[in-house]
């Protein structure tokens, strides 16, 4: 027979590793916190290829367009910017007449990249909302989309003269973005680095 003082008592977990999760948590969300507070941008998504040659590419036409294709050779010499977009796009849609706006400088070479769309289609969008591309290159399978780190369409990138990337904004340009973001970029990527 055994008597019940005979049972040893269960050990008792130190409360502190139950309040262990609590801890991490706290430490998480102010690291987060801190890290808005001091200027993160949470919409912000780095680009590895910023300050680098752009990709290597040589892009056929838009069939029934006249516009000629896009290589890589074609981004030397002056400022280009490179938009990215789609007729199934809604957002590419919406950023079109800052394109359109843009295209009015003759200081920059405006290209775009047509990103996994029907010939037909991108016509249509095109004779629709205008055409404000110098050249459009064709990416029917996204390979090219792939070479330049695309997230998702619309983006778009401001090439300096010497082929080299220097800014990448991905979503669609609204007129506030043309004005305090895009244009001010451009400028910059026209002044020589150093």
């Amino acid at each position: 027979m055994t008597s019940t003082d005979d049972k040893a008592a269960p050990p008792r977990r130190p409360r502190l590793i139950m309040l262990l999760p609590l801890f991490v948590f706290v430490a998480l969300a102010a690291g987060f916190l801190i890290r808005l507070e001091t200027g993160g941008n949470p919409d912000a998504i780095p680009s590895a290829l910023i300050g680098r040659p752009a990709p290597d590419f040589d892009l056929p036409p838009l069939e029934g367009v006249a516009r000629p294709g896009l290589a890589r050779a074609d981004l030397e010499g002056g400022v280009t910017v490179v938009n990215v977009f789609a007729s199934w796009c809604g957002p590419c849609r919406i950023e079109h007449p800052q394109l359109m706006e843009l295209a009015k400088d003759d200081g920059i070479n405006l290209v775009a990249i047509n990103y996994k769309d029907q010939p037909g289609n991108a016509r249509r969008f095109l004779t629709d909302l205008g055409n404000p591309y110098a050249a459009i290159g064709v990416d029917p399978n996204g390979r090219a989309g792939i070479d330049w780190g695309l997230y998702g369409v619309p983006e778009t990138f401001i090439i300096d003269a010497t082929g080299t990337i220097r800014y990448k904004h991905i979503g669609p340009i609204g007129e506030d973005t043309l004005a305090e973001v895009i244009r001010p970029e451009i400028e910059k990527a026209m002044q020589p680095e150093g």
